[in-house]
């Protein structure tokens, strides 16, 4: 331990443990602030290949009419296709939560109707005013 230390104060360096445990102990000889800074670099690099998840939301009240509901739907079937999650919910004002029903209804056709582009991830769920759904883009080939 001596002698590795002398070696690395005649370079000029850092004398850095890599495994503690082992016997004897494994140091290695380098320049500690350029080590630390390529570790960023390698760490920044990783996390700029990862993919970033992007989530769309539609919102529908929960009589929607028809028109409304296709052109959404179009909206939707665009945003599976680019590869972004969909957050599809049905808002409720007022006494309108007396809909409950219909707004299951619509997202569950929403569902069936989007199924070539997308797998539902999450059953509509009622949280406060709002039933929310979510659907996951199918990968595609």
């Amino acid at each position: 331990m001596e002698k590795a230390k002398e070696i690395a104060r005649e370079q000029e360096l850092d004398l850095v443990e890599i495994s503690p445990k082992a016997v004897p102990p494994v140091c290695k000889v380098i320049d500690y602030k350029k080590f630390l800074y390529e570790q960023k670099k390698r760490d920044k690099a990783l996390k700029s290949k990862a993919t970033k998840v992007i989530v769309k939301e539609i919102r529908f009240g929960p009589q929607t009419d028809e028109h409304d509901y296709e052109f959404k739907k179009k909206h939707a079937i665009k945003f599976l296709q680019d590869g972004a999650k969909l957050k599809a919910f049905v808002f409720f004002k007022g006494r309108s939560i007396v809909f409950k029903e219909q707004g299951q209804i619509l997202l569950l056709k929403l569902a069936q109707e989007l199924e070539d582009y997308g797998k539902v991830e999450q059953m509509p769920k009622l949280e406060g005013k709002r039933m929310i759904m979510f659907i996951a883009p199918k990968k595609s080939k």
